[in-house]
Order: structure tokens, then sequence, then C-alpha cells
């Protein structure tokens, strides 16, 4: 048995591994990667062997130097909206209120808010927030605990724990919205006289296992 095993840290098998650290969110390509040799007893079967296979992919997570790439820390579509949608920056004038707690990824509830008619829910379904940036061009979150991470982990107690603490205010949000969608929300904002007041829903717990077109987010 020793020399059985002996045997098996000898064997190595060839697997993708970043040339530096990766940030989450950033886009990967064939010039930031290369291939590393691991003992056979290391290697799991989500890792991968072609550098082909990850180009083009985004980074979920932070990816560490040297460190095996694993299909879950990636996703080619994470950051893009569905096919249906596109990500709009809402412009600073049309917002009444943003809640604190909203990261990337979440579902947020829509509400509009104006002098002239009853408040009232603008979008009967949820919204997918593509970022929440400050004014300094920074993504919000919390930088121990990436909100994304724990999203990516299936982590329900992390996501909610990550927004405790945060690495800043909430300066700009963009939305994945359909034409539509924004169509309606610029034409009831755009006078000035109704605002729109975006509340975190509790549906961005409900983790998906499957990649979903609608959930589907940028940075």
């Amino acid at each position: 048995m020793l020399q059985l095993r002996q045997v098996k840290f000898q064997e190595t098998v060839s697997v993708v591994v970043p040339k530096q650290f990766v940030q989450a969110g950033e886009r990967l390509t064939t010039d930031m990667l290369t291939v590393k040799q691991i003992s056979k007893a290391s290697y799991v079967s989500d890792m991968i062997f072609s550098v082909e296979e990850a180009n083009g992919m985004e980074a979920v997570v932070p990816l560490g130097s040297d460190e095996p790439l694993l299909k879950w820390k990636m996703d080619r579509f994470r950051l893009l909206p569905s096919r249906t949608q596109s990500t709009f920056q809402i412009p600073r004038d049309y917002v009444l209120s943003v809640s604190n707690g909203i990261r990337a990824g979440d579902k947020v509830i829509v509400y509009l808010s104006g002098e002239l008619a009853a408040s009232t829910r603008l979008f009967a379904e949820t919204v997918t927030v593509a970022s929440v940036k400050s004014s300094g061009n920074v993504e919000i979150d919390d930088t121990t605990n990436p909100n994304l991470m724990s999203l990516a982990n299936g982590d329900k107690e992390k996501m909610y724990a990550s927004r405790r603490d945060a690495n800043g205010m909430i300066d700009y949000i963009n939305l994945n919205l359909s034409e539509a969608q924004w169509l309606q929300l610029d034409s009831l904002c755009k006078s000035g006289k109704s605002k729109v007041v975006i509340a975190y829903s509790s549906e961005s717990l409900d983790i998906q296992t499957g990649v979903n077109d609608d959930a589907r987010v940028v940075k």
C-alpha cells in the first residue's frame, strides 16, 4: 500500500493556474494563464487541463497566483445581463434612496415615489443589481468577506454577514433592465417630480445552483 501511495504522488498531471493574482470580476486571457504540474493525488475533478478552456472566463472570486483553477471559481457570463436586458446606470437625480446593504448580484425591488401620485411599486418582478460603486468608482463590498465569493460558495450566512461591513457608501447603482423597464423608469423620473426607491429583496438569498440568464450581473 505504501508503494502504491508513493507511485500516486510521483505521478503528475498538468492543470491550469494563473500567472499572477486575479481580482474577482476580471476576465481571464491566455497570457494570464499557464500550466503547472501537480501530483495526481492532489488533483480534483473541478480543475481544468486546457488554457483555452479558461480563456474569456471571468473570475467569480479572487484567484491566487499559481493556484490551480477550479471551475466553480469562473463563469463565462456571470457579469452579463440576459439577452433581453441591458445594464443601466441609474442617474443619481432619479434616486431618492438606496438600501445600504445592497451588493452586486442582489435582487432588489424598485418603488416609485412622487409628489403628484401615490407611491407604488414600479416593476412587479425583482431586478438584478449589476454593480454598486462608491464615488471613487470602487465596487462596494466587504473586502475581507466578499458577497460574490459567498454567493459562489452558496454560503448564505456569509452573504448576510458581508452586508454589515463595507468599504464605502453607495453613490452609483447599475441595474439589469429590459428596454421597456428603462423607458418606463426614465419617462417617470426625468421631470424630477418622481424618484425611485431601491430596496433590498430577500430573494437575493435564494441561491441558484445552475446558470440563470436573469441572474447574471456586471461588475
